[in-house]
């Protein structure tokens, strides 16, 4: 086993042990240790400040708060391996499905001109005969709620709206200008990511169709190239960070690759390569700067949790390390020895 795999399963954080477990050494979730540390997780210091700003009755106000709303602490939740089924959750459920169901905003209108500003009407403007929706919204609610154990018979709605206004390339946009013909790489990973989840867990032919026709439209681009000239599409698709709330980048992108089981596509190794090369000499991986400030209240913008360092010397930050480790190990790219809890 590599130092840095040790010193993951040595942490006094048991998100990062569970996760080190499962998502790297491959130890079966279902196993005593993993399962001893997955429920160390339900009263962890970490938890315990991604639900303080919930009341008495579960919920939050302003669900969607970037990023301590009920939106994000459930996305936190589920990245970190909380336990599945906690009915605890089900009133940040409930207001997270009722504020992305709620039929003003999944109202569709066809529109012959620009549509009109963000906020002038709620809704989902067509134009052009495509759907100008912020699908990470519900693609990040679908995700976390599957990965939860807290889905019901909304959910299965929310994977119906995200297939319906899934673009032809594949992917979604909510760019409302006429001439958005692509779509965009920061709208299309999580419907991919919540939809792979709905197909896998309730084999849904709709969901699997779409996530073909989403994940060809990132592949064909090596997950951050233009298709017509090779150029990188922006730079921050290149800068690992975590949590990565709405934003794209590549490690992220393989992440959700491996959870569809597409990572073992070719046009995942630049992607690949890049992250292989970012390595530290410790066998680390730094966060290369991060979309959130910590905060004591909630703040628009802050999180309540500090998610590690981010810093331009040879810093570690545990959980970029994790995520790119998961993904070296799902391509193959680590052998049995580097993550053999036995060794």
């Amino acid at each position: 086993m590599t130092s840095v795999v040790a010193a993951l399963l040595r942490a006094d954080d048991p998100c990062v042990r569970y996760r080190a477990l499962v998502d790297v050494c491959g130890i079966a979730p279902d196993s005593k240790r993993a399962c001893r540390e997955r429920e160390a997780i339900r009263s962890s210091t970490r938890v315990g400040k991604l639900l303080s700003p919930h009341s008495a009755d579960g919920r939050v106000s302003g669900v969607y708060s970037k990023y301590t709303g009920a939106h994000w602490a459930l996305a936190d939740l589920a990245d970190i391996g909380y336990p599945p089924g906690d009915t605890a959750l089900i009133p940040l459920r409930d207001q997270v499905y009722e504020y992305w169901l709620d039929p003003v905003r999944t109202r569709e209108r066809v529109v012959d001109r620009e549509a009109a500003r963000y906020k002038s009407r709620p809704g989902v403007p067509i134009i052009d005969g495509r759907a100008r929706r912020c699908a990470s919204q519900e693609g990040n609610a679908l995700y976390a709620t599957l990965a939860l154990g807290l889905a019901d018979d909304r959910t299965d709605q929310l994977a119906a709206n995200l297939t319906r206004w899934q673009w032809p390339d594949g992917g979604w946009n909510c760019d409302r200008k006429t001439s958005a013909r692509t779509s965009s790489f920061h709208e299309t990973l999580l419907p991919l990511r919540g939809l792979a989840w709905h197909a896998k867990l309730t084999g849904s032919e709709a969901s699997s169709r779409a996530v073909d026709a989403c994940c060809e439209f990132l592949l064909e681009r090596k997950l951050f190239k233009r298709r017509h000239d090779g150029s990188v599409i922006h730079g921050s698709f290149l800068r690992l960070r975590y949590p990565h709330y709405w934003h794209y980048d590549i490690l992220i992108a393989l992440k959700v690759m491996a959870e569809a089981g597409r990572i073992g596509d070719c046009r995942c190794a630049e992607a690949l390569d890049l992250v292989e090369s970012r390595q530290l000499p410790d066998g680390g991986w730094r966060a290369e700067g991060k979309h959130y400030r910590v905060v004591d209240e909630p703040a628009n913008g802050g999180s309540m949790v500090d998610w590690g360092p981010v810093s331009r010397r040879k810093v570690m930050n545990p959980f970029v390390t994790l995520d790119a480790l998961h993904v070296l190990r799902a391509a193959g790219r680590l052998s049995a020895a580097e993550t053999d809890v036995q060794n």
